[in-house]
C-alpha cells in the first residue's frame, strides 16, 4: 500500500426536503453569490423556485447563469468567469450533475486568476479558486465532492480536466428525490460513470491493498444489485438513495486511498464525447469493456478477483485467464442490460477519427498506470470497441 495523506472537506447533507436548506448553507459563506445551472429542468420541477425561495430567505443575493451543456463548454465557462469579477462575486452555487458542478468550478478557478480558465486545463496549476456549494440532481459523475473538474473546448473539440483540491465544493446537498424524475438512460449513463471511477482505482498494480480492493468490490456490487431497481422503479427511494450516495464515495477519493488508479479510460473516452458530444457515461461503457480486453494479461490474477468477488464467478484455478474473460463478459452484459451502447457502432460512431483521437490522446505523455498506453494501443482500443 502505497503512503496518502486522505482529507476531503465537503459537507454532505443528505436526505428528502435538505434542497430547502441552500440558503442556510450558502449564507454561512456569502451573501452574493452565482447561481449556476444546465437547461430548464430545475425550473420544470419546481426545484429553481425552491432555491431561490431559499436564498432570498436567508439574504442571499444571487446573479443567473444557465445554459450548461452535457460535456460543458470553455466558452460558458468564459462567461461565468467574467460575470463574476465584473459583479464581485465570491461564491458560486451549482444546482445540477457533474456538468453543471464542472462548470462552476472553472468559473470559481478562473474567477481568481488573470489569464485564461483554459490554461488549467492544459498545464497550469491551479492555486486557488472560488468557494462552491452543490444541490444534486444527476447522481453520476461524483464532482459533489471530487478535486477536479472536466470542460469542452470547442476550438478542437478538446476535453480536458483540471485538478486542485480548492475546488471540492464547501457542501453538498443530496436529495434522492431529486433524481426520481431522470430518464431511464440518464440514469444509466450516471450508474455506468459512478462504476467506472470505482474501476479506475480498482484496477490498480499496487500489492496489499486488500481493504481498498474489499471497499471498490462492495461498492459495485451495491450499485450492481441496486441499478435495476431505479431503472424499473424511479420513484423507489431506498434504491435512488443508494445510487446517489455511492456515485458520491466512488469518486471522493477514499476509494482511491494507498493504491495508484489507472484513468486511462476516462482519458480516451474523452476524445469521443469531444468529438461526438456523445454522454460520458454512454462512451465508459463502449471503452473500459475494451481497455480490458486490451491490457487483462498484464495482471491476470487481479481480473480473476475482479470476476469471481465482483460478478460471482467461479476461480477456475487451472485457467485464471477464462475466469478473467469471464468477468469482463460480465461487465460488458451488465452495462448492456441497463440500456448502454457497448460498441462505438452502436453509439453511431465509424472509424473516421481513431488515429487523430489516439493522437491527442497521448499527446502530452503516455496514458495509464496499469498498463501505459501510447497512441497505437489507444488505436487499437478503439479498434477492439468498434
Amino acid at each position: 500500500m502505497n503512503n496518502f495523506t486522505f482529507q476531503n472537506a465537503t459537507k454532505i447533507i443528505f436526505g428528502k426536503d435538505t434542497e430547502q436548506l441552500v440558503g442556510k448553507e450558502t449564507a454561512l459563506h456569502s451573501k452574493k453569490v452565482l447561481l449556476h445551472y444546465g437547461g430548464g429542468s430545475i425550473k420544470q420541477s419546481g426545484l429553481y423556485d425552491t432555491v431561490v425561495q431559499s436564498l432570498q430567505e436567508n439574504g442571499v443575493e444571487f446573479v443567473e447563469l444557465g445554459g450548461v451543456k452535457p460535456n460543458p463548454r470553455v466558452s460558458l465557462v468564459r462567461e461565468g468567469v467574467a460575470l463574476c469579477k465584473e459583479q464581485n462575486i465570491d461564491f458560486i452555487l451549482a444546482v445540477g450533475g457533474g456538468s453543471v458542478i464542472d462548470s462552476a468550478k472553472g468559473i470559481a478557478a478562473g474567477a481568481k486568476y488573470e489569464g485564461d480558465v483554459w490554461d488549467f486545463y492544459t498545464g497550469t496549476p491551479i492555486e486557488t479558486s472560488l468557494p462552491i456549494g452543490v444541490v444534486l440532481t444527476i447522481p453520476a459523475a461524483g464532482s459533489e465532492s471530487s478535486a477536479g473538474s472536466v470542460i469542452t473546448n470547442e476550438d478542437g473539440w478538446l476535453k480536458r480536466d483540471a485538478l486542485h483540491d480548492s475546488l471540492r465544493p464547501q457542501f453538498a446537498i443530496l436529495n434522492p428525490v431529486l433524481s426520481y424524475t431522470l430518464p431511464a438512460y440518464q440514469t444509466a449513463c450516471g450508474i455506468t460513470d459512478m462504476m467506472s471511477h470505482i474501476l479506475e482505482r480498482y484496477f490498480t498494480t499496487e500489492k496489499n491493498v486488500d481493504f481498498t480492493d474489499r471497499l471498490c468490490e462492495g461498492a459495485l456490487k451495491s450499485i450492481i444489485h441496486n441499478a435495476p431497481i431505479v431503472l424499473e422503479q424511479p420513484t423507489n427511494y431506498d434504491a435512488r438513495a443508494e445510487i446517489m450516495w455511492a456515485g458520491t464515495i466512488a469518486h471522493n477519493d477514499l476509494l482511491g486511498t494507498g493504491r495508484t488508479g489507472d484513468w486511462a479510460s476516462h482519458n480516451i473516452e474523452h476524445e469521443i464525447s469531444g468529438i461526438y458530444d456523445i454522454a460520458h457515461g454512454a462512451g465508459l461503457a463502449i471503452i473500459f469493456p475494451a481497455w480490458m480486453k486490451y491490457v487483462y494479461k498484464h495482471d491476470v490474477q487481479r481480473f480473476a478477483q475482479f470476476a469471481n468477488r465482483v460478478w460471482n464467478v467461479e476461480i477456475d484455478l487451472n485457467d485464471l485467464e477464462r475466469t478473467a474473460l469471464a468477468g469482463i463478459k460480465k461487465t460488458e452484459e451488465f452495462f448492456q442490460s441497463i440500456g448502454m451502447p457497448i460498441t462505438l457502432s452502436e453509439a453511431n460512431i465509424d472509424d473516421q477519427y481513431f488515429r487523430e483521437m489516439a493522437r491527442k490522446a497521448t499527446e502530452r505523455w503516455p496514458i495509464g498506470n496499469f498498463v501505459k498506453l501510447h497512441e497505437e494501443d489507444v488505436y487499437n482500443i478503439y479498434v477492439l470497441a468498434k
